[in-house]
């Protein structure tokens, strides 16, 4: 059994795979990472894990994980399935190299485009030959409404809503409107402007926000929640071999 650890931005989440099968998940805040791993390993027996963090990840409880499993913490030097093509690899997010892992696992010899919506959306392009080029980092969904927030003296700070419409007819509802047509329409635009370049492209969409997203884009896409953790379980299963 494989136990996967993600420390992103805002939560952690976990999963154990056997094989390629994902059998478990779940998500909680940092206080109770270190309690909540360790029984997870041992009610799984896990013998093996890999770590990816974006977010903060102190050094004693790496040390405690070390002590209790077999344990890869990811970053650039690890051994990755795919050519890295990336102007500056080091500075490469983890989490993108999860996602681009999942990817020539899950569409082998096709080209993808992987989008995940979370606290940034991030677009990563990986063609058909297995080779990693890059691709574009914009905000969020909650970003954009804590940045009308933050950098304005009286718009109020929203939560997401499905309840919108193009035009806007008090100041709420012209906030929603801007966010969440504008995160539409944005997806959808790089999409197609994509495909105008690439054919035969897969599109994912995955992250956070990948069900709030879903059904509002009008491109074709593959919706999973779970992309990133199947590519952390790729890498660590290519490590192991």
């Amino acid at each position: 059994m494989n136990i996967i650890i993600d420390i992103g931005n805002s939560r952690i989440k976990i999963a154990v795979f056997n094989g390629r099968e994902l059998i478990h998940n779940e998500i909680f805040t940092s206080k109770m990472f270190i309690e909540n791993t360790i029984a997870v390993i041992e009610k799984y027996q896990c013998k093996n894990a890999i770590i990816s963090s974006v977010g903060s990840l102190k050094k004693s409880d790496l040390k405690v994980l070390n002590s209790k499993i077999n344990l890869i913490k990811l970053n650039s030097d690890t051994k990755i399935p795919f050519k890295n093509n990336y102007a500056t690899p080091k500075t490469l997010g983890v989490d993108r190299i999860a996602l681009v892992s999942s990817a020539v696992s899950s569409f082998p010899d096709k080209n993808v485009l992987i989008i995940d919506a979370g606290t940034c959306i991030t677009y990563d392009f990986i063609d058909m030959e297995g080779c990693y080029f890059g691709g574009a980092i914009a905000p969020g969904i909650l970003m954009r409404y804590k940045a009308l927030n933050n950098f304005t003296k009286k718009l109020p700070l929203l939560e997401p809503s499905n309840s919108y419409n193009l035009i806007g007819n008090s100041t709420e509802t012209c906030i929603h409107s801007g966010v969440i047509l504008g995160v539409i329409n944005e997806i959808d635009s790089a999409v197609n402007q994509y495909k105008e370049k690439i054919e035969d492209l897969t599109v994912v969409l995955t992250g956070g926000d990948v069900n709030f997203l879903a059904n509002k884009l009008k491109n074709s896409i593959f919706a999973n929640p779970n992309f990133l953790l199947e590519g952390l379980n790729t890498i660590l299963t290519y490590n192991l071999n």
